[in-house]
């Protein structure tokens, strides 16, 4: 199947209410058009050179998520590409966003990265960590808190994988309590190809799905 008939498939399978990423990394954009043009309606992007690239040919005609590791250098270009950055995981990269975004009047929908496998290598706020982060964010008038997001733990075990999202959506309602200025908890980003099943049982209400629609990356 091609990419047009696996998009068309997911987006059958998917519940209503369930938002579908579309994540593009090493995709060209041409392929991008192609799901695109086939319904896919938010694409996500690690990278912001390659993002800039497919934002040429596909246009605005869909929203573009930010899903990769955010650099401080690459703020700036990522506030101009962007319409949501779902990997806000500390306050220095928050304060450089609203600080760009002040430049330009624009406010920014983030989400906040959960590490919620609690793992060394990967990028995301410890979930202890997790309220103080969201609170000190709160107060940056250039940003929008509007969710979480979380990978899950790399090992891929469905029981893991389970108790992950299950910590992350715990948080996410504990945050939702809170009435913070500045957030406004909508989404819960979590789940890939392999796992987004898996997530959406949980609660996830946006998934991010690559493989699945591009073929696996060569």
């Amino acid at each position: 199947m091609g990419i047009a008939d696996n998009v068309k498939q997911i987006l059958a399978e998917l519940p209503a209410g369930v938002k579908l990423v579309a994540a593009a990394k090493t995709k060209t954009p041409q392929d991008i058009l192609e799901a695109v043009e086939a319904g896919i309606k938010i694409v996500g992007e690690n990278y912001v050179q390659e993002a800039e690239a497919a934002r040429q040919i596909v246009g605005s005609k869909v929203e573009w998520h930010f899903i990769g590791h955010l650099q401080r250098n690459k703020v700036k270009k990522a506030v101009e590409l962007f319409d949501m950055i779902e990997t806000v995981d500390s306050l220095e990269i928050a304060t450089e966003i609203d600080k760009r975004c002040g430049q330009t009047g624009k406010v920014m929908p983030v989400l906040v990265e959960i590490n919620s496998g609690w793992e060394a290598q990967k990028a995301g706020v410890m979930p202890e960590d997790a309220l103080e982060l969201i609170k000190a964010i709160a107060e940056l008038k250039n940003i929008r808190v509007e969710g979480l997001m979380t990978m899950g733990t790399a090992t891929g075990e469905a029981e893991k994988l389970r108790a992950n999202f299950r910590e992350t959506k715990n948080l996410f309602d504990q945050v939702k309590q809170l009435h913070l200025p500045n957030v406004d908890m909508k989404y819960l980003s979590m789940g890939m190809t392999d796992s987004y099943k898996i997530a959406m049982e949980e609660g996830a209400n946006m998934v991010r799905i690559g493989s699945k629609i591009f073929g696996a990356r060569g």
